[in-house]
């Protein structure tokens, strides 16, 4: 298991059409990999989280394009590809007292998945996970 912090960042856009390509274009320009995207849209408006490593300012890039959002530190946990992966994990922090918050992910190949986690206590879950 190899896990990582990274950077979370949740911004709140608008439900229309070109949205999420304009907003995914200033982590292209500012050279962020995105290591996760997910959304949830609710009308005319909704919450993308958007997950990636280094060092950008991502948060002053977003605020000065107009978005508001919200930098959380996350753990991104590449673990084989295969079932009861994520179940593991949130079982091992579950008996330590870490809450998770907030959860996605996906296959990386037919061998590795990616889990990303937003959770109570990000550097113990950190410990606790590269422990086991």
């Amino acid at each position: 298991m190899l896990v990582t912090v990274v950077r979370q960042y949740s911004v709140f856009m608008p439900n229309k059409p070109g949205a999420l390509s304009s907003f995914t274009k200033l982590f292209m320009d500012a050279g962020a990999n995105i290591h996760g995207i997910a959304s949830e849209i609710r009308d005319d408006s909704g919450i993308v989280r958007v997950a990636v490593d280094g060092d950008t300012q991502m948060a002053t890039i977003l605020a000065k394009a107009g978005f508001t959002c919200i930098e959380t530190p996350i753990l991104s946990i590449e673990v084989p590809n295969r079932p009861g992966e994520v179940h593991r994990i949130g079982t091992i922090l579950s008996e330590c007292g870490i809450n998770i918050t907030t959860v996605y992910g996906t296959g990386i190949d037919g061998q590795k998945s990616r889990v990303l986690l937003a959770t109570s206590d990000t550097e113990k879950a950190l410990e606790i996970l590269l422990k086991n």
